[in-house]
């Protein structure tokens, strides 16, 4: 899916949780002009993410992109309700991920703080 993106002239970057830690994929991405960001994985094994990626602000900056991203669906599929959907059919189901994320939204504009923001009554006891 990258392979669209990869001829450029400037390296792009991708984000990937640390299933996609492995060194042939890793290796894969650096021949074809792509900066893998992916998360590393440490838990007793050696990570295919080495010091040349880490070090770099953008990839910092990358992890915590990707954790607010992956705290959004988190919350969709708890508080939201679809981790086991109980409705069928593509319209139906696009329809409650749609209105999850905007009560989603709502609630992070709740604790950003922003001016209008008093929404307690979409907080959850």
């Amino acid at each position: 899916m990258i392979d669209g993106f990869a001829n450029r002239p400037r390296a792009v970057t991708l984000g990937a949780d640390k299933g996609y830690d492995v060194a042939d994929f890793v290796e894969e991405l650096r021949t074809i002009n792509v900066r893998p960001h992916v998360a590393r994985n440490t838990s007793g094994r050696r990570s295919a993410i080495d010091r040349r990626t880490t070090r770099h602000p953008g990839y910092a900056k990358s992890q915590r992109i990707r954790k607010r991203i992956e705290e959004a669906f988190g919350w969709i599929k708890t508080v939201a309700g679809l981790r086991k959907t109980k409705l069928r059919g593509l319209p139906k189901v696009d329809w409650s991920f749609t209105f999850a994320a905007a009560a989603y939204n709502l609630v992070r504009v709740n604790r950003a703080g922003f001016p209008g923001g008093d929404l307690a009554w979409v907080r959850r006891p």
